[in-house]
Order: C-alpha cells, then sequence, then structure tokens
C-alpha cells in the first residue's frame, strides 16, 4: 500500500485571509504534504471548498486539492460538473472530489433548498448523472430531480475516471459508499470501527458489480498539541458522532498520531488526513513539526 498523509482545515477554522492561507498552501507544498482538504460549511469560517482549491492548485506544482466533504443536494450538477472538470485540467490532475449530504443543521438545509428527507434521493440521482458528463457526450437524462437533453462537458477532466470519495459511517452512508463511491474517507471513528464498517461497504460494492480498490481506503484524523485537553466542541462532536469511544482515540495528541496512523495502517487503511483542532498562529512551525512526525510514514 502507498500510504499518503495530506493536511485539512475543519469548518470552524480562521484560515480564510490571504495571508494565512497563503502560509498555509505554502508550508504543505514546501513539506511535501500529498494533499490539501477543505471543508464546506456556509455558516463557517471556512472558505468555500471550489475557490480554496483553485486558489491553491494555482500557487502549487504538486499539491492535491479535496473536499472533506462538498454537500451535493442542492448544487446543479451539470454545472458543477463543469467547474470540477475545469479544475482538474487546469490543476494537471491534481483534484480529488468528495461529496456529502451536509451537516443535520436545518438552517443549512434550508439555505440548500433541499428538505432532509430528499437529500439522499437527491445524491443519488446527481452523482452519477455527473460521472457520465465526465465520461460522454450528448447526455440525456430524464430523472425526477433533473432533467438534461443532448449535453456534452467540455473540456473533460484530466484524470480518466475522475474518481469519488465519500465519508460517513452510518449504515446508509455506507451502503452509499459501497454504491456509488471510488474511495472512503471517515471521520470521528477509530480503526477498529472502520475494519468493521468496510466489511459492509465491499459487501454493498460486490451486489452492485462495483469494487472500490483496496488503496481507497482512508480516514480523517483530528489532533490536538500534546499535553492539552480535547476541546469543549469537539468533546460535543464525540459525544454527539460516536458516544461509545474512548475520545483520545478519535482525537490523539500530537505525539500519539504515529500510533493512530499505524492502527488504521494495520487494518489496510492507507490514506489519511490531518486536521488540527486548534489552529496554530504560525502554521509554517505547525507544519514543520507534524511533517517530521507524519512524513516519515509514508512509503
Amino acid at each position: 500500500m502507498k500510504i499518503r498523509i495530506g493536511y485539512g482545515l475543519g469548518t470552524r477554522n480562521a484560515t480564510n485571509d490571504q495571508d494565512r492561507f497563503i502560509q498555509l498552501v505554502d508550508g504543505l507544498e514546501r513539506n511535501a504534504f500529498d494533499s490539501l482538504w477543505l471543508s464546506e460549511r456556509l455558516s463557517g469560517d471556512c472558505p468555500d471548498p471550489l475557490v480554496g482549491m483553485a486558489f491553491a492548485v494555482a500557487r502549487t506544482t504538486k499539491l492535491k486539492v479535496g473536499m472533506s466533504v462538498m454537500v451535493l443536494p442542492g448544487r446543479n450538477p451539470v454545472v458543477l460538473a463543469k467547474s470540477l472538470a475545469s479544475l482538474d485540467r487546469l490543476s494537471g490532475g491534481r483534484l480529488l472530489p468528495a461529496f456529502g449530504l451536509g451537516v443535520a443543521d436545518s438552517a443549512e438545509h434550508q439555505a440548500f433548498g433541499v428538505d432532509r428527507r430528499q437529500r439522499g434521493a437527491w445524491f443519488n440521482e446527481a452523482l452519477p448523472l455527473m460521472r457520465r458528463l465526465w465520461t460522454e457526450d450528448h447526455v440525456n437524462h430524464d430523472g425526477k430531480r433533473f432533467q438534461v437533453v443532448d449535453v456534452t462537458i467540455k473540456p473533460k477532466p484530466m484524470q480518466q475516471p475522475l474518481e469519488v470519495w465519500l465519508g460517513g459511517i452510518a449504515p446508509l452512508e455506507l451502503k452509499r459508499v459501497g454504491r456509488h463511491g471510488d474511495g472512503w474517507l471517515p471521520s470521528f471513528c477509530t480503526p477498529g470501527q472502520v475494519a468493521e464498517a468496510r466489511t459492509v461497504i465491499e459487501q454493498v460494492a460486490k451486489e452492485h458489480d462495483r469494487e472500490i480498490e483496496d488503496e481507497h481506503y482512508g480516514a480523517l484524523i483530528p489532533y490536538r498539541a500534546t499535553n492539552t485537553a480535547i476541546p469543549e466542541a469537539m468533546q460535543v462532536v464525540i459525544n454527539k458522532r460516536n458516544p461509545d469511544a474512548e475520545p483520545e482515540d478519535i482525537i490523539p495528541a500530537k505525539d500519539q498520531i504515529e500510533k493512530v496512523i499505524q492502527r488504521f495502517v494495520d487494518e489496510g487503511f492507507s490514506k489519511f488526513v490531518m486536521i488540527p483542532t486548534v489552529e496554530p498562529d504560525d502554521w509554517d512551525a505547525e507544519l514543520d513539526e507534524v511533517a517530521s512526525i507524519v512524513k516519515p510514514l509514508e512509503n
């Protein structure tokens, strides 16, 4: 397995102005991190993923970019397919698209214009349509939510196929990964939990005559500074999303990162995204330190 480690920003981050974002992007490229992952939250401090990814690839030559995750329900799949295809070509094939349904927040759902109960159906129709637009010409689609007549998206993505990553660990989310995903990148879970969930994904994929490559299983790993407590806001998230887990297993201290990643690797996972629970004042020093811990793990 090729172990690769990227870096991400959460939804509460303060790296949303030019100077700090440049320092982050430049530091990731200098330290040879695999990728930058940007979260989406309309009401959060995080920058828009599409804008942030375009900025990052324009400033770098090797850094890949992804979304952790972009909300698909509520977006026009044809317009989004065009935008992402263009970004993949202009970046030289460095796009790692990842989609989700959005957080359980009524205000966010209202803003996207999709009823919470309809998000799954919207997703299940939109993503296959986008895949067709990335690979086919003269696409026709007559669905419950979208109607497309003889539409061709050009230019096509540089990557063929343009592989889509999905997150989530709830039962319905795992089934969606097996049915629609090319890769899985969950969060707030332990190595044991993802190993068990992977069997569900692989079974569902088999039922739909699909297969997810062994190299395409990973995890988002939030971390904290050594000798600091888990932030209260993160404790709330853990209690809500994974109450049975030990908080220290979900958000390890910096000096425990290597051990946690190795536990995931032992379960067959190889792609990781580190996310700080508290942003540093100086990105240069932080990225240099984290790189010294995680880069030796790559192969």
